[in-house]
């Protein structure tokens, strides 16, 4: 019996970087490796299991019981986030935590600090895992797919736990966007999901953001500086322009809770021309439409000022908000709370501040909440994670799946 930290190291230690300019799928072959592993795994311990050629690993466990539960499915992403590395990650274990500052060894006078990231005291005790200040640690979502994966060998060890039908589902470049682009939600075969794709331990999320992107393109008109009044448009300065419009009142780190934000991501351009693009972002739809068109009438406002084809503007929606879909199925978030409960873990339950898999495969027809994996501060140097709440993640998985195997008909 493989421990859950032993195979979250192995599962971290494979670079598995998404690539948001890449076309293909998955964006990177690299990530593959690690969903070979997987599906290698999963036979390995007498799983039903494939790996189709859009890069998805689903694997099905039969029920045991003598009569028709619902199935329940559970999803991670195997991807890491493009922000920052995921090779040659050395991870930091610190075992019993005493609460102080972590020093961050790969990067000299590099601190997790308590001060910054007052949560971590709310692990004294603990062992945690941490970067070592040269790369992410892949907590996002690696620890996710280390605790379905400590869930099914428990559960093919154990031939007297109780359980219906149980499909697992692993996925590439979530963290772009694409996750379940192609995900074949009938194939899957699943009545009820849950990504285990949230951060700290008691998180629980059935709502997310409403999404979309932004492309700007300014076209400007460059001449020599020397003669250029009068017929210069520097596009780099009304690029500026263009994002001064925007409320800054609205800007990430000025927002929390319920509240979306226009969050300039990429910047790029000369006198005669620039790019640039947005991410908006907001839980209520009405609002979520109203800020989709500011965008575009900000590119009205540049056009008239410079002339026409000045600003185009490209506007795509990404994915949204999950809640009307699984509001009308209350009863997975209620055996979520449920099965925290019976872990020992308080619920949270709370927006999320993004979104996840759950949120596409919810309107293509499966309910998919979200439940904590144990990570912090995803995306950089300052992820870590604990194990306790890795295991208490793992303790939840079976619970809900005893809690499915209890209940009535699908």
């Amino acid at each position: 019996m493989e421990k859950i930290l032993d195979r979250f190291l192995r599962y971290v230690a494979v670079d598995t970087q998404s690539n948001e300019e890449s076309e293909s799928q998955p964006s990177e072959t690299k990530e593959l490796n690690l969903l070979r592993m997987l599906r290698d795994e999963l036979q390995a311990m007498g799983v039903e299991a494939t790996l189709d050629e859009w890069g998805y690993v689903m694997a099905s466990i039969p029920s045991n019981i003598d009569r028709k539960v619902p199935a329940v499915g559970f999803i991670a992403h195997v991807d890491t986030s493009p922000d920052a590395s995921g090779a040659n990650i050395k991870p930091q274990i610190i075992p019993d935590y005493d609460g102080s500052d972590i020093p961050l060894k790969g990067v000299p006078g590099l601190l997790l600090k308590t001060s910054e990231f007052p949560e971590l005291l709310a692990h004294k005790g603990e062992t945690l895992v941490t970067t070592d200040g040269t790369t992410l640690l892949g907590a996002d979502d690696k620890a996710g797919v280390a605790e379905i994966m400590d869930t099914v060998q428990y559960i093919m060890a154990h031939p007297e736990f109780k359980h219906g039908p149980v499909k697992i589902g692993f996925t590439p470049d979530e963290e772009i966007g694409r996750g379940v682009v192609k995900f074949d939600v009938a194939r899957f075969g699943a009545d009820y999901g849950y990504t285990m794709d949230g951060g700290d331990v008691g998180e629980l999320e059935f709502e997310n953001f409403n999404a979309a992107s932004a492309s700007v393109h300014i076209q400007g008109s460059n001449v020599h500086p020397g003669y250029a009044k009068g017929k210069m448009r520097n596009a780099l300065h009304i690029a500026q322009e263009f994002d001064a419009l925007l409320p800054v009142s609205q800007r990430p780190e000025y927002t929390q809770d319920y509240e979306g934000f226009f969050h300039l991501i990429s910047l790029k351009g000369t006198v005669e021309e620039a790019q640039f693009s947005y991410i908006i972002r907001d839980h209520d739809r009405a609002k979520f439409e109203q800020k989709k068109q500011v965008i575009v009438q900000c590119a009205d406002f540049i056009n008239a000022r410079y002339g026409a084809g000045t600003a185009t503007v490209t506007v795509k929606d990404q994915y949204y908000n999950m809640r009307e879909q699984v509001e009308p199925h209350y009863h997975v978030v209620e055996k979520a709370v449920k099965a925290m409960e019976m872990a020992g873990v308080k619920p949270r339950i709370q927006p999320i501040r993004g979104g996840t898999d759950g949120a596409n495969l919810s309107f293509r027809g499966l309910p998919c909440p979200n439940i904590f994996a144990g990570g912090l501060n995803f995306h950089g140097k300052f992820e870590w994670v604990s194990l306790q709440s890795m295991e208490k993640a793992a303790a939840v998985i079976r619970n809900l799946i005893s809690l499915y195997a209890s209940g009535g008909s699908a």
